[in-house]
């Protein structure tokens, strides 16, 4: 095993063992005993960066098995088998863990615990990335930092910024596929007739390299 690839494997074990939001310093808990769900190699050039784990997640252990996952399969032009091929395709979420629900039902923000602890970590131990999707506002404000707009429709209208940027990996800013964003996506229909073909070819085009 390669040295960069034992480091990972090392920092997954912490990872996937980590606890800290079950008894946080300050604020509340998760509801519920940690889970941390991602998918990593150091080989994967393309990495799909979202939100957190929603129930049905945090019961299996694998990302977007559902209908979110579905419409993001569908833009990005993937088979749920080359989706979970984790040498081609990082799965990082902001929040490893579900973070449990509000009274009304609706998911709460990803801990921001992950990203203290261990996203620059993570990150700087998978250089190879070429392309990141930020999948919603909250992948968003992490990977372009100052670069982010004031909504997440400027940033999504100012992808071609974003993918042609010359340090780190190339980002393309993407709405989260959850049904919650339908209102967004018929408003803007320009988003799946300009930029959806774009993230179809981006996404081939790292799935055809040869390791």
């Amino acid at each position: 095993m390669r040295p960069e690839a034992a480091s990972l494997d090392r920092l997954l074990l912490r990872i996937r063992a980590c606890r800290h939001c079950a008894n946080p310093p300050s604020g509340r808990p998760l509801p519920h005993e940690p889970r941390p769900v991602l998918r990593v190699s150091p080989t994967a050039r393309l990495a799909v960066c979202s939100q957190a784990p929603g129930t049905r997640v945090h019961a299996s252990g694998v990302p977007f098995t559902d209908p979110s996952g579905d419409r993001l399969r569908d833009w990005m032009g993937v088979t749920p088998a080359e989706f979970y091929n984790e040498d081609r395709i990082a799965i990082v979420p902001m929040g490893f863990c579900f973070p449990g629900q509000t009274e009304g039902g609706a998911d709460l923000p990803p801990r921001r615990e992950c990203s203290q602890l261990w996203h620059s970590q993570l990150f700087a131990a998978l250089p190879q990335i070429e392309l990141i999707l930020a999948v919603g506002s909250y992948a968003q404000a992490w990977h372009l930092g100052n670069s982010v707009g004031a909504k997440l429709d400027a940033t999504v209208r100012d992808w071609r910024k974003h993918l042609k940027r010359k340090e780190g990996p190339r980002i393309l800013p993407l709405p989260h596929p959850s049904w919650r964003n339908n209102a967004w996506l018929k408003r803007n229909p320009w988003f799946e007739a300009t930029l959806v073909p774009v993230l179809r070819r981006e996404v081939q085009a790292l799935l055809s390299q040869e390791e």
